[in-house]
């Protein structure tokens, strides 16, 4: 079969593996090209693929019943919060139910992606396997799946005196296990998902445990009213105005844990739902337990010693960045798809308007998982590439880019990490609006 008319996914983690399931139901042809010898992305721990950052402790901060694909639930018999072991296993079950394997090549790198000529995209593959040989593909659609978790943002700009700190300075995409704080003097910056894992981790390992953070948070715990708490996103009170959400999830923490300053932790400087939640049932107990020590953010080092906002400082042996991660497209070409500060300009989070047959799957931060958006995406990337369902004109795109770009500036706090960011239903609905609105009608 001629390539011509073909589809090209990259990566075959958590968005690219739902995305081969559905354009291979829609009997879309395609090719998947995967870094690593397994798919699974980031949940895969010590990938080979040499970028995925699973530390050996990770367990889901959603539960598996909003993660999981519609087309193929979780078993019955995993825990509400998985492991990464066993999500990985869950995505290996997943390719090979529906006999996706043989369809991805692993071990290949996409090295670059350029629009050709003709029409369509010229797609460069380097294989790790045969010599590292190049070789040149031509695809009428590529499906950009490649994550973005995995190029590691250290502090911008770095913290004076850092250069040197006579300890260890890692960022959080690299920790792995425990081992690193035994009997340490350890601080986090953060307070994102990971840093307070990895604060939770250290304090039980590390001599003293800090965690630094440049503004407050609301910590969300996994289990509200005996259940898991994204749960609650499927209630009327996750449907309603925004203004009523805010309303009813302080409420609900009000009750069930308190205020965050009872804790000993920094007011948040914005409302609930106003930045990406940080779910955590173990932080507040320790910090209850006096087993870490809350301070501002880093203001730089002097040999050994930590320097806080606030004047105060410590002596340290390790700092872990939880500093977040820079969206990344090494295979692109800047002048084709910018990502300055994040922020990438797509149409519904997923079509660039000037380069049709260029999609982007799982480029989203929800309130929420990725895994079901990824694979509502894929279904609308589907309709598109096989005619079912149209586009509007580029300058309707560009309008509804700049709406949503507007709308992140005045719901979301300002910061790298808020750029992708959607609400899980609203922006599943955006989705099956443009699959249902724009459907054509003659199509087959």
């Amino acid at each position: 079969m001629s390539e011509r008319g073909r589809t090209c996914i990259i990566g075959a983690g958590s968005s690219g593996i739902t995305a081969a399931q559905v354009l291979q139901a829609a009997r879309i042809d395609f090719d998947c090209f995967e870094m690593g010898s397994g798919v699974g992305g980031n949940w895969r721990y010590e990938n080979d693929n040499g970028v995925s950052s699973a530390y050996r402790s990770l367990h889901i901060n959603t539960s598996r019943h909003a993660m999981e694909y519609a087309a193929y639930p979780m078993p019955a018999t995993y825990p509400d919060y998985p492991s990464h072991w066993q999500i990985a296993e869950y995505f290996d079950a997943f390719v090979d139910h529906f006999g996706l394997r043989e369809r991805i090549t692993f071990r290949t790198e996409v090295t670059k992606v350029e629009p050709a000529g003709r029409g369509g995209y010229d797609v460069t593959t380097r294989s790790w396997d045969d010599g590292h040989a190049a070789r040149s593909h031509h695809y009428d659609h590529v499906l950009v799946a490649n994550g973005h978790h995995w190029d590691s943002r250290w502090p911008e700009p770095a913290f004076p005196g850092s250069e040197d700190f006579p300890g260890e300075q890692i960022h959080a995409h690299y920790y792995r296990t425990p081992h690193l704080f035994v009997d340490k003097r350890v601080v986090v910056l953060g307070i994102g998902n990971s840093a307070c894992d990895i604060a939770v981790e250290a304090s039980r390992h590390a001599r003293t445990t800090y965690l630094a953070m440049r503004r407050g948070a609301w910590v969300i715990p996994k289990y509200l009213f005996g259940m898991p708490t994204d749960h609650l996103t499927d209630s009327p009170l996750a449907r309603g105005p925004l203004r009523v959400q805010k309303l009813g999830m302080r409420a609900i923490l009000r009750v069930a844990v308190g205020r965050m300053t009872d804790y000993g932790l920094p007011p948040p400087d914005h409302d609930i739902l106003e930045a990406h939640p940080t779910v955590s049932d173990e932080l507040l107990s320790r910090l209850g337990h006096g087993d870490i020590t809350v301070k501002p953010t880093i203001s730089r080092f002097d040999g050994p010693t930590v320097h806080f906002a606030d004047g105060s400082s410590t002596e340290a042996d390790v700092v872990v960045y939880c500093t977040g991660y820079k969206v990344t497209f090494p295979f692109l070409e800047p002048t084709l798809v910018s990502a300055d500060d994040n922020h990438v300009d797509l149409y519904r989070r997923v079509v660039p308007p000037d380069l049709p047959g260029l999609y982007f799957i799982g480029l989203v931060q929800p309130f929420g998982a990725v895994m079901p958006l990824a694979e509502a995406q894929a279904h609308w990337v589907a309709d598109l590439i096989t005619g079912r369902v149209t586009l509007p004109p580029r300058a309707e795109m560009r309008r509804q880019i700049t709406a949503y770009d507007a709308a992140l500036r005045k719901r979301f706090v300002a910061s790298k990490r808020h750029t992708i960011e959607v609400d899980f239903h609203a922006y599943r609905a955006e989705v099956e609006r443009e699959r249902k609105d724009r459907r054509v009608d003659a199509a087959p």
